[in-house]
């Protein structure tokens, strides 16, 4: 009679959990952060439709002639497919790994920078050279920067504790590393990366404790340094005054062209869009639409609503990646914490300065969309980006457990 009663006191949903439920369900608390790589991939995939979306008629153009209409879609769906591959080395990686590399790979980079500017080696494209040609791809060393910037940031405070509230020991050294990145970015020039790469180095300090009137005062410097960039270039400046009133008569056809037909776009878009493939303004009439300028095709496609989905979409992640800072920082995990927090602020500056230019908030820049955006360099590096941050969480729950990362 007993051995009958067993199996169903095994089974039963009123028994209590035995050792076997017990390790089932801490193997499944111990796995990545599902929900956070749904949301990269739905982004991705959205981003390779709209790409196709917004690129179908450029070989209608003389520049483009020679292209097939899927041609972007290809590459693009390639690049995604490497991306996903790369992440998931990436992840195998221990963070312990990352701060130790993260010096290395700093001025790794700040080579590639340098061999961006030497004739013959840097490739241009719409007068500005960002670009090492590989024949099968183009490597941007700019985009890579934005996620060694974090590794090296959240290496620099962790090692810097004790001198983070001293001017000459704690900040200098750091504003001397991004100074230097911003030299050579801004003669390629990219002054947009150069923004995203400040605001990571500023957030990242300021999340490690650095002095708070040093703080302030180094913030009010550089929007400063910012304003006299702007003020001695003429051709920015006539950005600015074309932000400004971009559907003034001497702005409408020359520097606030993009805009003008970005607005444009989100006006015919209205609440739910004129439908996907629906666009006009993708008809050669807004440049860039598949890189810089791919949400205000998702705004005249699929309308607000398409576009308050990219933004909750990018808001999910960015609020994760602080989560999974906070939680590794509780475990004194310093670094990781630093590091999972720089990925969100990286995210999502670059995130807000892409939309805000497409929605006429922000001045024109050169900033794609990242996951979305058509690129190569741009997705695979924010693919290794939130492997990281995967990583960082995956540790987390390892030390919960009472495991060793």
């Amino acid at each position: 009679m007993k051995q009958l009663l067993l199996p169903l006191q095994r089974w039963s949903p009123f028994a209590a959990p035995g050792p076997e439920t017990r390790l089932v369900n801490r193997s499944r608390m111990m796995n990545y952060d599902q929900p956070l790589v749904w949301v990269t991939m739905i982004l991705m995939l959205f981003g390779m439709v709209m790409v196709y979306s917004a690129s179908i008629s450029l070989p209608d153009s003389p520049k483009y002639a020679n292209y097939k209409n899927a041609h972007f879609l290809i590459r693009q769906a390639m690049f995604v497919l490497v991306s996903v591959i790369m992440a998931a080395l990436v992840f195998r990686i221990p963070v312990l790994n990352w701060q130790k590399l993260a010096p290395y790979l700093f001025v790794f980079t700040l080579i590639l920078l340098v061999a961006v500017l030497i004739p013959g080696l840097g490739k241009g494209v719409n007068g500005a050279k960002r670009w090492l040609s590989f024949k099968v791809f183009n490597l941007q060393p700019s985009e890579f920067m934005k996620l060694f910037m974090v590794l090296y940031a959240a290496d620099y405070t962790v090692r810097k504790q004790e001198y983070m509230h001293k001017l000459t020991k704690g900040f200098v050294p750091m504003l001397a590393a991004v100074g230097v990145v911003g030299l050579l970015l801004l003669l390629e020039p990219d002054l947009g990366a150069f923004g995203v790469i400040v605001c990571i180095a500023m957030g990242i300090l300021f999340l490690g404790g650095i002095n708070g009137i040093w703080f302030g005062g180094i913030a009010a410097t550089l929007v400063g340094i910012f304003t006299l960039v702007i003020v001695l270039s003429p051709w920015r400046r006539e950005r600015i005054f074309a932000y400004l009133s971009p559907f003034d008569d001497d702005h409408a056809l020359g520097k606030a062209y993009q805009l003008t037909h970005s607005l444009i776009a989100f006006g015919r878009g209205e609440l739910f869009g004129v439908g996907l493939g629906g666009s006009v303004e993708k008809l050669h009439y807004l440049p860039e639409a598949h890189t810089d300028f791919l949400l205000a095709v998702i705004g005249e496609e699929l309308g607000f609503a398409g576009v308050m989905v990219v933004v909750l979409l990018f808001y999910w992640i960015i609020k994760r990646a602080f989560e999974i800072g906070r939680q590794a920082i509780a475990l004194d995990q310093t670094f990781a914490g630093l590091t999972a927090k720089g990925i969100g602020i990286w995210i999502g500056v670059q995130a807000f300065i892409n939309m805000g230019v497409n929605l006429g908030l922000l001045p024109t820049k050169g900033l794609t969309l990242p996951l979305m955006s058509y690129g190569g360099s741009g997705v695979m590096i924010n693919c290794i980006g939130l492997a990281i941050l995967l990583r960082v969480d995956y540790e987390n729950r390892v030390l919960m457990r009472g495991g060793r990362a």
